[in-house]
């Protein structure tokens, strides 16, 4: 991706580490549309495959994994790709951001078609369609995260911004979840509700990522002409950065973190619309209140971890957020039919770990970014934000497909493409659904907080790190 057109005029500067109130906005509006097409078809992908288009839950969640196995093989290149991009106008990143915005809305709403094929042609189907929405999701998806470290180099600064990210993160998921609500209560056909749901929110999704390219060009292209300014070193290749990466110590403990906190929230959501319908005995309408009582928390909860991350550090709210979580996990695994009083308190308790699983990590990866560019002179954030997806999302694909073979094992009755009514389950199948959404991401949990308590970069660090790299700079120029 080049272009050679005028550079466009700076508004906020890299040397200005506060950043304007309307920058932060439109930077948080670019994760609305991946994070409201990502958590319809996490809350509901898996559902709509077993219950509307009739395929067995162990087919169904190996199309997942498909999906997700090739998202993650195909994120570290579009991740060393955004590195190389040269556009005068737009920067490395947002031009994939421009081009790509509205190919993965168009592929995104086509998997919520039923075509009329036979199971395995639906599931060919499918995996077509899931493999290319992914690629376009990894277009528009990875480039966006790995602006973060360009828009502002300040510790805090960093919270507070991924704490504007996912304060629109959380709140596309509220909003797709308040839409699925208000659609599955107006339209009764069960395949033209998720055919609405997803052509509503693929609208947004496309809309929302024009705002943040328009939104954060200034700023990036501040980022980008001081950049371009400094010398920088040879070319390292491809395979000798894939050695440095996996040498960074610290990266290692932030993948691992990030990868057990969302093993947690994904296994956790693709249960849950199983969960109330099933071993609760509530109304499917009655799905996405539950999940918003935890995303909504966890969108309350998101500034208030944040500015207590601030006086006692990111582990410590880490580690307070998960511990409440995994009471919650215990507590979802005994609630028995009628106990609705203790169901949305345990939501509730759930939100405020999912809230700490959304900001702390992700603030934790631009601290390592600039440790290897001190030991290496090089800035490589999509080499390193593509690999921490890469295997978050091959971490995701097994759990999904442990889920849904899980539930074909335990025998899970999916429904008759076109019936009205949904099958009852028998008592394995409700312990399948009980296990998975208690005791697994409970594991989960449990081996995050682990690895965060051995998290070796302290605010100290970084400002020893951010000092050093201050001192080559100020040589250079």
């Amino acid at each position: 991706m080049n272009d050679s057109a005028a550079d466009g005029s700076a508004g906020d500067t890299p040397q200005s580490e506060k950043l304007q109130f309307q920058t932060k906005l439109a930077y948080g509006a670019g994760d609305l549309g991946p994070a409201i097409t990502a958590n319809i078809s996490i809350f509901f992908l898996l559902v709509f495959f077993t219950n509307v288009a009739g395929i067995p839950a162990g087919l169904a969640g190996s199309v997942l994994m498909i999906g997700k196995i090739w998202d993650a093989i195909n994120d570290p290149f579009v991740g060393f790709l955004t590195d190389k991009t040269k556009s005068r106008r737009w920067g490395r990143r947002l031009p994939w951001l421009l081009y790509g915005a509205i190919p993965f809305g168009v592929f995104f709403f086509l998997q919520w078609i039923v075509p009329p094929f036979s199971v395995w042609g639906l599931f060919w189907y499918y995996v077509a369609i899931g493999v290319v929405s992914q690629v376009f999701y990894t277009v528009v998806n990875l480039p966006y995260t790995a602006m973060t470290p360009e828009l502002t180099q300040d510790y805090d600064e960093r919270t507070s911004l991924n704490s504007f990210r996912f304060t629109f993160s959380i709140g596309g998921s509220i909003l797709s979840l308040i839409l699925s609500k208000i659609v599955f209560s107006v339209i009764s056909d069960r395949q033209q509700q998720y055919l609405v749901l997803a052509a509503i929110c693929t609208v947004i999704s496309v809309l929302a990522l024009y705002w943040c390219v328009y939104g954060t060009r200034d700023r990036v292209l501040a980022f980008e002409a001081k950049r371009i300014q400094l010398e920088e070193p040879p070319s390292i290749p491809f395979i000798e950065q894939l050695k440095i990466v996996f040498t960074n110590r610290p990266f290692l403990f932030v993948i691992g973190i990030y990868l057990c906190s969302w093993l947690g929230v994904q296994i956790t959501a693709s249960i849950i619309p199983y969960f109330v319908v099933y071993c609760m005995r509530l109304q499917e309408a009655d799905v996405p209140t539950v999940m918003i009582a935890v995303q909504g928390t966890a969108l309350v909860m998101l500034f208030f971890w944040s500015n207590l991350s601030k006086k006692v550090g990111k582990k410590v709210v880490y580690f307070l957020g998960m511990s409440l979580w995994i009471i919650a996990a215990a507590g979802l695994y005994f609630l028995q039919p009628g106990q609705l009083g203790l169901m949305y308190l345990m939501a509730v308790m759930a939100g405020f770990g999912v809230s700490t699983a959304y900001l702390v990590p992700w603030s934790m990866i631009p601290d390592v970014i600039e440790l290897d560019e001190l030991q290496t002179g090089q800035r490589r954030e999509g080499v390193f934000y593509g690999f921490m997806v890469l295997l978050q999302k091959f971490g995701l694909a097994f759990g999904l497909f442990l889920v849904g073979n899980a539930l074909q094992a335990y025998g899970f009755k999916e429904a008759v493409a076109g019936q009205t009514g949904l099958p009852t389950q028998p008592d394995s199948a409700l312990l399948a659904i009980r296990l998975a959404v208690g005791p697994l991401p409970t594991i989960c949990l449990i081996a995050g907080l682990f690895l965060t308590y051995f998290y070796p970069i302290t605010r100290e660090m970084h400002a020893e790190i951010m000092l050093k790299l201050k001192q080559r700079q100020e040589k250079i120029e």
